[in-house]
C-alpha cells in the first residue's frame, strides 16, 4: 500500500468522485459534443473529445503551478469569460444554421470537419470557460490540502484528464450507435439546433452577468 500512498493523496477518492459528479452535469462542452456527434458520429467528434480533455489538462497544470493568481487579476478573468461567451455564441449560431439532411455515411463523410479543426474547437470550448480554471483550482487546493506532493498532484491531474477524455468518447460513441442513429435520423437538425440554442443561452448568460451583476 505504501507505493499507492506515494502516488495517490489521501483525499483522492473524494477528488475522483467530485470530478466525476461534475462531469455528469451538462455544460457547454457536452452540448458541443452532442451537436457534432449526432451528425458526424465518432470520427467527426473524437478530435473534439481530445481538444476538450487537453484544455482541462492545461487548466489542471495551471492549478498546480499556482493558477490562484487569476483570482487577483479580475480583468483577466473578465476577458477570458467574455471571449468564452463570444465563442459559445459563434458555435451556437453555426449549429442553429445547420441544414436538414438525413444521416447517411456519404453526407457525414463529405461534410465532416478534419481532426485538426475538431481539436481546436474542443480546445477553444474548454479553455474559454474560466469556470474550468476555478473548478480545478478548488479541487487541487481545497480537497487535496497543503500537504499534497507534486507527484500526487500530477497523478491526480492525469487521472482527471483521462476521465474527461474517456467520458466524452463514451458519449459520442453512444450517440453513434446504429439503433440510436436510426432514432435520431429524422430529428438531427432539431437536435443540432437545440444544442445551438443551449450554447447561445450559456453565452448570453455570461454576458448578462457582466452587464447586470
Amino acid at each position: 500500500m505504501e507505493p499507492l500512498s506515494v502516488l495517490f493523496p489521501p483525499a483522492f477518492p473524494a477528488l475522483a468522485l467530485a470530478h466525476f459528479v461534475a462531469l455528469l452535469s451538462p455544460g457547454p462542452d457536452f452540448f458541443l459534443l452532442v451537436g457534432y456527434a449526432v451528425r458526424y458520429r465518432l470520427r467527426g467528434s473524437a478530435g473534439l473529445c481530445l481538444g476538450i480533455a487537453t484544455g482541462n489538462g492545461i487548466y489542471i497544470l495551471l492549478a498546480i503551478a499556482g493558477w490562484g493568481i487569476l483570482r487577483q487579476l479580475p480583468q483577466l478573468f473578465t476577458l477570458i469569460a467574455l471571449l468564452g461567451a463570444l465563442y459559445l455564441l459563434w458555435i451556437g449560431s453555426l449549429l442553429l444554421r445547420s441544414r436538414p439532411q438525413t444521416l447517411t455515411g456519404a453526407d457525414a463523410q463529405s461534410t465532416r470537419p478534419g481532426l485538426g479543426k475538431q481539436v481546436l474547437l474542443g480546445l477553444g470550448s474548454s479553455l474559454l470557460n474560466p469556470k474550468n480554471a476555478l473548478f480545478y483550482l478548488a479541487l487541487m487546493t481545497a480537497l487535496l490540502g497543503p500537504s499534497v506532493t507534486l507527484v500526487q498532484q500530477a497523478v491526480s491531474g492525469i487521472w482527471m484528464t483521462s476521465v474527461v477524455l474517456c467520458w466524452d468518447l463514451l458519449i459520442v460513441m453512444g450517440i453513434g450507435l446504429p439503433f440510436i442513429q436510426r432514432r435520431l435520423s429524422h430529428g438531427i437538425v432539431w437536435i443540432e439546433r437545440l444544442a445551438g440554442v443551449v450554447l447561445i443561452a450559456f453565452g448570453c448568460g455570461i454576458v448578462w452577468r457582466f452587464l447586470f451583476p
